[in-house]
């Protein structure tokens, strides 16, 4: 069947992963650690930060969990905080760099608008908080090509379960064999799969290398520029 409609990840498909997140992370883990660079250092270790690369392995916490899933594990190592308190701090951290620091990909705005023009229905889903994505996307003029925007706390469940397709099939009206999903990290990919998708495509401007992306994907691009090729 052909696809009519595309469900983008957010972090590390539409945004440069490394420079929008790294910064965001450091900052909340030194939050976190109330300034300790230590334990500092531990928090982001233990979110998957490679220090040696300055660089997030696939599918680490820090690149693939939910803000509460976050704080649940960082909570584990502060037992001075409670999990409440530290979703919150890391919440309202993350919406403040994303309004100042998020990186697009090279020519996200061009592309979504050539995808839009072509009369594809354009969705995002994502294990940032909705709010999130208003403040990560909301100054590149983009979301106005977006019918679906999903966060983790949208209702829909969280990846790699099936959820956020499925919310997107419904309120867009198509079969899930017409979508494609596409995404940087396995965590997509396994949603995509999980939900029987058309298409599952991965994307090197994140966390995923290309090995670990073609185990799950039928296409690995560069970037989301390249989609225009699988589409006909």
């Amino acid at each position: 069947m052909a696809i009519r409609g595309i469900l983008f990840d957010k972090d590390g498909t539409l945004l440069d992963y490394t420079a929008t997140w790294i910064p965001a992370n450091r900052a909340a883990a030194l939050a976190v650690a109330r300034g300790d660079p230590d334990l500092c250092g531990h928090l982001l270790r233990a979110g998957g930060y490679d220090p040696d690369t300055k660089q997030m392995t696939g599918n680490a916490l820090l690149a693939a969990g939910t803000n509460v899933e976050i704080a649940s594990a960082w909570c584990a190592q502060v037992p001075d905080w409670n999990l409440d308190e530290l979703v919150a701090l890391i919440e309202g951290i993350f919406l403040d760099h994303g309004r100042h620091g998020a990186v697009p990909v090279p020519d996200l705005s061009p592309t979504l608008t050539q995808l839009k023009a072509r009369g594809l229905i354009l969705g995002i889903a994502t294990s940032d908080s909705e709010a999130g994505i208003e403040s990560t996307l909301g100054r590149f003029d983009v979301l106005g090509h977006f019918d679906f925007l999903a966060g983790y706390d949208s209702g829909h469940g969280v990846k790699p379960g099936p959820g956020m397709v499925h919310g997107f099939a419904g309120e867009s009206g198509l079969p899930v064999a017409e979508i494609a999903v596409v995404g940087d990290n396995i965590h997509d990919l396994e949603m995509g799969r999980a939900a029987g998708v058309g298409l599952a495509i991965g994307v090197l401007t994140g966390t995923g290398s290309r090995s670990d992306l073609s185990a799950l994907a039928d296409h690995v691009f560069d970037s989301i520029a390249d989609l225009e090729s699988v589409l006909g």
